[in-house]
Formats: structure tokens, sequence, C-alpha cells
């Protein structure tokens, strides 16, 4: 049985935007790409630059799926399942994810099969 770690409020993450959050010693980017409840985790470090920046990336759609373009050296990672467009090898974590009573709760069980 998952557990669920709550995060943040929803009404924190600003619709388009994005937030960092520490889940753990997990630096987690939140997504919330409109106006709704839906919400998208992915680790927060840019594989590229080895930086924690995606959060601050942009959130753009191509060919139906949502990504985020890193704000550093513009590789995109789908928001589903942090596939990276340029170069798979480079994929990131995602994370499961829920809003619940209007909070932003994280699976502890997606954390731990991403760490160990």
């Amino acid at each position: 049985m998952s557990q669920w770690l709550t995060l943040c409020s929803v009404e924190d993450i600003l619709p388009g935007c994005g937030v960092c959050a520490l889940a753990g010693e997990e630096q987690v980017a939140l997504f919330r790409p409109y106006a709704d409840e839906q919400i998208f985790a992915l680790s927060n470090i840019d594989p590229f630059a080895q930086a924690s920046v995606l959060s601050r990336g942009l959130i753009g759609e191509h060919q139906g799926e949502l990504w985020v373009a890193s704000p550093l050296k513009k590789q995109h990672f789908r928001l589903t399942d942090g596939f990276c467009m340029e170069d798979d090898q480079h994929s990131i974590p995602a994370y499961d994810v829920r809003v619940r009573d209007g909070h932003v709760e994280i699976s502890t069980a997606s954390l731990q099969a991403e760490i160990g």
C-alpha cells in the first residue's frame, strides 16, 4: 500500500509554472500546466548540467504531449514520464502525484523506486 507525503498546496503553484519541493532529501519539480488541479512531478535535476533548475523551465506542448524545457541548455523532458526528447539516455525520474483536499501529495513508493 502506497503512502503519500504532502508537499504543498495546489494554490502554491501558479498555472503554467513549476515549483521545487523537497520530498525527504529529493528535490522534486512540480508542474501545473493549466488552471485545474492536474500536477506533474519530475526530478528537479537537469541531467545535462547537473543543476537543480528544471522547476524553473518553460512548459510547452509538442505533438499532443506536455514538456518542460530546461532553462539552461533547453533540452525537453516529458511531464508524464521524464523522457528526454533530445537524448533518451538522459531521461529523468517522474513521480506519482495526486491532489487531495487541495494539497499536492507525492507517493513515497515512487520516490523509493527511484532512490533505490
